[in-house]
C-alpha cells in the first residue's frame, strides 16, 4: 500500500515554486482564494461524512500509516489546492476518527455543534491572540464576558475569575499551582524563617494533595511539574459507587495535619474519566473548611451539568475554590476549549509576570485588559469565540438538552446491559460513561475473560465497525462506552453489543477474524 505522489505531481510541483508566495497570505488581495480553498476543504469533510462506507474508523495502523506519511517530501510542494487535498484525503481524511459517529463509545470525545465550527474558522482567519488587549481588542472581553457567565454557572460570587486554556490538563496545572503558591505564602507568613528561598524549598518536600483514587491522571502529573513528585498525591478509597470516601478523607486530612505534612489542596472529581462518577461535593467542602485546605473541582466532564436539568448533581461546586471545565466534552465544543476558575480572582495573580515589551506594570494602573496577566500561557487561541457563537446561535438550554440525551441514553444502556447474562456490569452511569465486559460463560477464568474482551475490542477497532475504550479494574479488563453522541441510540449500542460476543467468540473457538475491506486509494 502506497500514497506516494506519483512523479508526474512531483515534476509539476516544481511550478508552485515560481508563484508569489504572497499570493497565499489572507488579505483584501486575495480574498476569492480564501474562500475557494476553504469551501473545498469543507466539501472533502463533507465528502467523508456522506461517504456509504462511512465508518467512526478504518482500523489503520502506525505500521500502515506511518511509511506513507513518513515518505512524503516536504521540500517539495504538490502543484495546487487539489493535490494537497487529494493527498490530505489519502493520508490523514480517510483514516481520521470521526467523533460524529453515532458508534464511536471510545473515549471523552464530543461531536461539534456548528456555531462553534463557524467560531473556529473565523477566529482562524483572524487569528487574534489572547495575551494582551493590543492583540485581541474585542476578543479578550468576549473571553471575559464567558467567564463571568461560567463562574455565574457554578455559583461563584462578583470576585470570581478565571482563564481559557487549552484543556483540563492545563487547567489541573493551573488550578494546583494556585494552590500550591496560597500554601506557601501563608506558611511562610505563619511559620517562615525571614529566608523566603529556604522556606519554600523546605515546604515543598511538605506540601500534599488529597484526590480520589480514580481520579485524572493529570492530577499526579501536575504534582511533578509542580516540583512536588509523585508521592506527594495521596489516593483517598472510593465506595461502591466510585465516589470518594469522605471518612477517609477526613482520616488523610487528620494524619496529614499530626504528622506535620500541608495538605495543599484536596482534588474532588465531578465526573471521572472511568465511570463518571461525581465525588460528594458538599461533605468534602465541609472538611476543607474545617481544615482549612484549598478545595479544586476537576469538573472536565461533568461540567455539562451546568446547562443540565440534572444541575442539581453538581450541588457543592459553588464551595470549591478552584474548578476547572472542558466545554470540548461536554459543551459539544471543538478541541481545545476549557477554562480554570477561582472563587477569589486575586488568586490569580500568582501567574502574573510583567514584561516591558508585552505587559508593563503600568497597564494594571491604567487598567489594561491584559488576560495574559492571568494565565500560564503567553499566545492563546481565541478558543472562546467558538462557546460564545454556540450560545449566542443555541443558547445554553439547548447545550443542556443534548447532554441530558446523552444522560438518557446511559442510563438506559446500562439496563440492557444489567439484564443481559452475557454482560457484568461495573457501574450505574451518574453521567454517560459505563464500565462492562462480556462474560462468555461462568466456568472462564479471569485471565482468559481478559483476552477475550481485549481481542473483541481490538477486533472492533481494526474492523472499523464501531470503537469502545478499556480499561482495568481490579485487575481484571474491561470494556468502556463512552457516550457523548445525542445521535446515538440504544439500537446502535445493541448491535455493537453484539459484534463484541461475535468477536470474543472467534477468539475462543479460535475463529480468524475476516480480514476489513479497505476502500481504494
Amino acid at each position: 500500500m502506497s500514497f506516494l505522489v506519483p512523479p508526474a505531481e512531483q515534476t509539476a510541483a516544481t511550478s508552485a515554486q515560481s508563484v508569489d508566495p504572497k499570493s497565499y497570505l489572507l488579505d483584501e488581495h486575495n480574498t476569492e482564494q480564501y474562500r475557494d480553498s476553504v469551501t473545498e476543504g469543507v466539501q472533502r469533510v463533507i465528502g467523508e461524512l456522506l461517504d456509504p462506507g462511512h465508518q467512526p474508523t478504518t482500523g489503520v495502523t502506525p505500521d500502515q500509516l506511518g511509511p506513507v506519511i513518513g515518505g512524503i517530501d516536504l521540500d517539495e510542494p504538490l502543484p495546487d489546492t487539489k493535490s494537497a487535498l487529494d493527498e490530505l484525503e489519502r493520508v490523514y481524511l480517510r483514516d481520521a476518527v470521526y467523533f460524529q459517529h453515532p458508534r464511536y463509545l471510545a473515549h471523552l470525545n464530543c461531536p461539534i455543534v456548528i456555531p462553534a465550527l463557524l467560531g473556529e474558522a473565523i477566529g482562524s482567519a483572524i487569528n487574534s491572540s489572547l495575551d494582551t488587549w493590543d492583540q485581541s481588542a474585542g476578543g479578550t472581553l468576549i473571553e471575559r464576558r464567558l467567564i463571568d457567565w461560567t463562574t455565574a454557572r457554578i455559583g461563584f460570587g462578583p470576585t470570581a475569575d478565571g482563564i481559557f486554556t487549552s484543556g483540563g490538563t492545563q487547567s489541573n496545572l493551573q488550578g494546583l499551582f494556585v494552590a500550591r503558591e496560597q500554601a506557601l505564602q501563608r506558611h511562610a507568613a505563619e511559620n517562615g524563617t525571614g529566608d523566603p528561598e529556604t522556606d519554600r524549598v523546605e515546604q515543598l518536600s511538605r506540601l500534599r494533595v488529597l484526590t480520589s483514587a480514580d481520579s485524572h491522571f493529570s492530577v499526579v502529573k501536575a504534582a511533578k511539574l509542580l516540583g512536588m513528585g509523585a508521592d506527594s498525591v495521596l489516593t483517598v478509597p472510593t465506595d461502591e459507587h466510585r465516589r470518594m470516601r469522605t471518612d477517609e478523607l477526613h482520616e488523610r486530612l487528620r494524619s496529614c495535619h499530626e504528622a506535620g505534612l500541608t495538605t495543599m489542596a484536596v482534588v474532588a472529581t465531578a465526573g471521572t474519566t472511568d465511570f463518571g462518577s461525581i465525588d460528594p461535593l458538599s461533605e468534602i467542602a465541609a472538611l476543607c473548611e474545617r481544615f482549612e485546605v484549598w478545595l479544586h473541582v476537576d469538573a472536565a466532564y461533568g461540567c455539562g451539568l451546568l446547562v443540565s436539568r440534572e444541575s442539581a448533581r453538581l450541588d457543592g461546586i459553588e464551595r470549591a475554590d478552584s474548578v476547572i471545565v472542558d466545554y470540548h466534552k461536554s459543551f459539544f465544543q471543538p478541541v481545545s476549549s476549557s477554562a480554570v476558575l477561582v472563587r477569589d480572582g486575586s488568586v490569580l495573580r500568582h501567574a502574573t509576570y510583567h514584561a516591558d515589551y508585552l505587559n508593563p506594570e503600568r497597564h494594571v494602573a491604567e487598567r489594561v485588559p491584559n488576560q495574559v496577566d492571568k494565565s500560564i500561557q503567553t499566545t492563546r487561541r481565541f478558543d472562546a469565540l467558538k462557546l460564545w457563537l454556540t450560545l449566542r446561535i443555541m443558547g445554553p438550554d439547548a447545550l443542556g438538552r443534548l447532554f441530558d440525551d446523552v444522560l438518557d441514553l446511559a442510563e438506559r444502556t446500562w439496563e440492557m446491559l444489567r439484564a443481559d447474562p452475557r454482560f457484568e456490569v461495573v457501574n450505574r452511569p451518574e453521567l454517560s460513561a459505563l464500565v462492562f465486559r462480556y462474560v462468555p460463560a461462568a466456568d472462564v477464568d479471569g485471565q482468559l475473560c481478559d483476552r477475550v474482551n481485549l481481542h473483541a475490542r481490538d477486533a472492533l477497532y481494526r474492523s472499523g465497525a464501531a470503537m469502545v475504550a478499556e480499561t482495568v479494574v481490579d485487575g481484571n479488563t474491561y470494556l468502556k462506552f463512552t457516550l457523548l453522541n445525542p445521535r446515538t441510540t440504544l439500537r446502535d449500542i445493541a448491535e455493537v453489543c453484539e459484534l463484541i460476543v461475535e468477536h470474543g467468540n472467534r477468539y475462543l473457538t479460535g475463529t480468524p477474524e475476516a480480514e476489513p475491506e479497505r476502500r481504494a486509494s
